[in-house]
């Protein structure tokens, strides 16, 4: 992670059908870091649909790009960040 919490870091985010809040919000470092404070800090992070939308600005037509060879891996996508 960026703020050097982990070398690797995997985020889970769980939802029930209804409710705009995640029911779970999960970090595995798969070994590389301190996986508690990684927790603590993607949990700072507004998880809502809408919210996600603005922050990430899904709105824009960049998904021309994701078509080929996936969507993972590309630095040019504000996800991979």
């Amino acid at each position: 992670m960026k703020n050097g919490f982990a070398k690797r870091a995997e985020v889970q985010v769980a939802y029930a059908i209804g409710r705009a809040e995640p029911v779970s919000v999960r970090v595995d470092t798969f070994g590389t870091g301190d996986w508690k404070a990684a927790e603590d800090f993607v949990r700072t992070f507004d998880y809502r649909p809408a919210a996600m939308i603005e922050t990430l600005s899904l709105r824009n037509p960049i998904y021309r790009s994701t078509t080929n060879y996936g969507h993972f891996g590309k630095p040019e996508l504000s996800w991979e960040a």
